[in-house]
């Protein structure tokens, strides 16, 4: 089952890999088309989505580098492996967002100040072919990236550039109307509004696993409810719970029983096991078998107060 499950692991790894070397490939083919309009037409909203665009093209770099390695098998020097490497990359591509946007706001404000004449005609013809290449690389990377942060926020890169490119068509038309120049920068504060919104969440959800902080969705006290009233459960204490990447939760907790045979213990850990894994969706749980009376008792390990006791007994 083990193998199976890596196996089809790989096989997905590989594919998604393969849709986001496509992507990198059209997104930074296009970064050049931008850049060279933007500065032609005299248009932020249009440099903005290049600045963005380029942004991507890092965001996907590193995305197919960490689903690459996250593939590579546990070993001596990495014994969870290298699932980690995801969260990393999305710590990184929401922090460039973040930075992205406040740099859209800077500029944005002195153009709101001195609102320069934008050529709307290569605004609305570049900013509609970026619609459509940002679209379609969007949709390569969705696959996926509802159940992965690294793939998600890659994917937020792309639709803020889609989000990008439609607003920068949109002013584009009514400043070829009405001549209102100030709707290119007011068109890239929403832009940035939006990036910024996204990438929020993202950098907080990343920090959150990183700190190994409990998963959001997991209720401690229901748990450990659940867990003392299965059969031979007394009680249960240094509990943690934490998670690998989104997806890979991991759970160690010191489980006290009565003064039971080995084969006894074996059954309890596996019928834990199984809740853990059905209603809580953690695969890998530690569970250490202890009779009554022996460490304790705190429900989440202290350390502090752990070292306090020792130096005392020293």
């Amino acid at each position: 089952m083990h193998d199976h499950n890596h196996s089809h692991f790989g096989d997905l790894a590989t594919q998604t890999t393969k849709r986001l070397l496509l992507s990198l490939s059209l997104t930074a083919g296009f970064v050049l088309v931008e850049v060279i309009a933007g500065i032609f037409g005299n248009s932020l909203a249009l440099l903005t989505d290049a600045a963005h665009n380029f942004t991507d093209v890092i965001a996907l770099g590193l995305s197919w580098y960490a689903l690459k390695i996250a593939t590579k098998p546990a070993n001596a020097g990495k014994t969870f492996g290298y699932h980690r490497v995801g969260i990393l990359v999305a710590l990184v591509n929401s922090t460039t967002l973040i930075l992205i946007a406040f740099g859209i706001f800077y500029e944005a404000w002195h153009r709101f100040l001195a609102p320069p004449v934008v050529d709307s005609v290569i605004l609305i013809g570049v900013g509609t072919l970026a619609f459509f290449i940002n679209a379609g690389t969007a949709w390569l990377v969705k696959t996926g990236s509802e159940h992965d942060l690294n793939l998600r926020s890659t994917f937020l890169h792309l639709m803020g550039d889609v989000m990008s490119t439609l607003g920068a068509v949109i002013a584009g038309v009514i400043i070829y109307f009405t001549k209102w120049n100030w709707l290119d920068p007011f068109v890239s504060v929403l832009i940035g509004g939006f990036i910024l919104w996204n990438a929020w969440s993202i950098l907080q959800q990343s920090i959150h696993i990183l700190l190994e902080s409990t998963p959001e969705n997991i209720d401690m006290q229901e748990m450990v409810k659940k867990i003392e009233t299965m059969d031979g459960v007394r009680g249960v204490h240094d509990l943690h719970v934490w998670s690998i990447n989104e997806n890979l939760r991991m759970l160690s907790a010191h489980v006290v029983t009565d003064n039971i045979a080995i084969r006894d213990g074996l059954a309890i850990q596996q019928n834990i096991n199984e809740l853990l894994e059905q209603r809580y969706n953690i695969q890998h749980a530690t569970l250490q078998i202890e009779c009554e009376n022996c460490g304790h008792g705190l429900l989440y390990c202290d350390f502090d107060e752990r070292r306090h006791q020792h130096h005392i007994e020293v």
